[in-house]
């Protein structure tokens, strides 16, 4: 059905003849995302008559009809130009529930007209710069809290639940001021938790446990969806909070941290859609202090008391697991594998524990080093790998969690990486003379096996493995031809110094890289000054 027909059904007021020429038209344009641009008067003359049809009172099924075609329009940004108006977004609200004064949901019938209306919103706030700054005005965000208070402990109600939580994601990613109110003034972060904690159905065990069934049912695709909008929320809400200042805090954020282990520790409809519950969760838990993320191992003080050797290691072993197959994905690394190694290498610097666990199962004691750290199908080869990435930010925290691993100590690190892997790092840290980082970690020993001490006196320290004997090319060389060959490299990479392609650079005694010429000038001052003094 053309634009014109459907305009002229739907300005004739008839709620029966709107329905009909309004589903027809939905069917049609169901999964229409570009729009003709001569038609985009007509669209925006479709919105207005939809707004003033939705204004002067439908039924049920018609509200339907107009929203979701509503929804199919909001995806054109320049359509919603003229009708972002403070009025249409209130018919919208008022749809979606979202009236303080409103004690409940009404009844069950109206909630496909609540959901439709949400989603209009989630539409037109995400494309339209005015709708952003009204949702301000009109204090969506209190509005999407109340209608949360609504759906608490009804699991009847998840598609609500859902597109509210979704909303109030957008809100506090595109406004700053909505994050803090959120925050602060609205409470979020409980009540967000208490969202999250209804979505899953968690039963206690007790304080900071759940009851947590490893192979027991898997959640539901709905459930699970509404899970990650949840999480998406809260980890707006928690931005800046790696510090704690009282024990209520401290408690909300341990509360918080028994949750993402027990969903780390369940199963969503299918493997992508698990992947995707714990890559949400993963980011979550990296906004969390690190003082509380020894939940994830000791769920109760009982537990850390009784024994620490006996530290639940399951949801450490979900996070290697997590982080082993975003490596083999092999793209996205910035998005999708550095906030686990940042996680995991907070971990490992934080909680003994945690890292003791991690090192045995990616850095175990050496005994084959007859092939390069970096070629190989383990853990430790694929993150060697990485520690030469092309992108700065992959490799510096790649090398960064391995060095935690090794306690950051330079000679345990080149063990395990070779010095050619790990130079990047010790420049960026002046640590290129040896030594150690700056956190101080316990004086446990590492041991080494037999086969490698019995290889170590041959291991090459660039490549960190056992070199094949190869013929040296010198030995059959004249002095003369040795001479030769040492100025014609001397003078290409003078050649390459000049044209500035390449600039030569010592090691200075703090462990920092500098120019060689500078190095050089230093020297002679020293010995100029030396000899003053004699």
């Amino acid at each position: 059905m053309d634009l014109d027909s459907v305009l002229e059904r739907v300005n004739t007021g008839n709620q029966d003849s709107i329905e009909t020429a309004l589903r027809d038209y939905n069917a049609e344009n169901r999964t229409m995302f570009t729009f003709d641009s001569s038609d985009e008067e007509k669209r925006k003359n479709l919105c207005k008559a939809i707004f003033q049809a939705l204004d002067q009172g439908t039924h049920t099924s018609c509200q339907i009809m107009c929203l979701e075609t509503l929804r199919i329009l909001s995806r054109d940004k320049k359509v919603l130009v003229p009708v972002t108006t403070k009025e249409n977004l209130q018919i919208l609200m008022k749809m979606a529930k979202l009236d303080p004064k409103l004690k409940s949901l009404g009844e069950v019938a109206s909630f496909p007209v609540v959901v439709e209306a949400l989603k209009c919103l989630c539409n037109i706030v995400f494309n339209s710069p005015e709708a952003q700054k009204l949702s301000l005005e009109l204090n969506l965000a209190a509005s999407l809290c109340g209608l949360l208070q609504k759906c608490k402990d009804q699991r009847t109600v998840n598609d609500i639940r859902c597109f509210d939580l979704r909303l109030l994601f957008l809100l506090t990613l595109l406004h700053t001021e909505t994050r803090s109110q959120l925050k602060h003034e609205l409470q979020g972060l409980p009540l967000l938790t208490q969202t999250l904690e209804s979505i899953l159905g968690i039963k206690w065990a007790r304080t900071y446990q759940t009851v947590t069934e490893l192979n027991g049912p898997l959640l539901s695709l709905p459930d699970t969806d509404c899970a990650i909008e949840a999480l998406k929320a809260l980890f707006n809400v928690t931005l800046d909070s790696w510090n704690v200042h009282s024990k209520s805090d401290s408690h909300q954020f341990r509360h918080l941290t028994a949750i993402l282990r027990h969903i780390l520790l369940s199963g969503g409809p299918s493997e992508d859609k698990t992947e995707e519950l714990q890559s949400n969760a993963v980011n979550l838990l990296s906004n969390v202090p690190v003082s509380c993320l020894d939940v994830l191992i000791n769920p109760t003080k009982e537990n850390e008391a009784a024994n620490k050797n006996d530290a639940d290691m399951q949801t450490i072993q979900v996070l290697l697991n997590f982080m082993e197959k975003r490596i083999d994905k092999g793209c996205s690394y910035r998005e999708g594998l550095t906030p686990v190694l940042s996680l995991l290498t907070a971990c490992s610097r934080a909680h003994r524990d945690i890292r003791k666990f991690i090192k045995a199962e990616v850095l175990p004691p050496l005994r084959d080093v007859s092939s390069r750290p970096e070629v190989g199908t383990t853990v430790r080869n694929k993150l060697v790998r990485l520690m030469t990435h092309v992108d700065l930010g992959v490799k510096q925290i790649a090398a960064e969690f391995l060095f935690v691993l090794c306690k950051e100590r330079v000679d345990n690190l080149l063990k395990y990486t070779g010095y050619g892997n790990a130079a990047g790092l010790l420049a960026a840290r002046g640590l290129l003379a040896g030594g150690r980082g700056d956190h101080w970690y316990s004086d446990d020993e590492d041991t080494d096996t037999e086969e490698y001490k019995t290889a170590k006196p041959n291991i090459n320290l660039i490549t960190g493995h056992v070199e094949e004997p190869a013929p040296n090319p010198l030995d059959e060389m004249t002095e003369e031809q040795k001479e030769y060959e040492a100025m014609k490299l001397v003078n290409m990479f003078d050649k390459l110094s000049r044209e500035d392609l390449i600039k030569p650079m010592g090691v200075r005694a703090d462990g920092t890289m500098a120019p060689l010429e500078e190095m050089i000038h230093s020297s002679h001052k020293a010995d100029e000054n030396s000899s003053d003094s004699d």
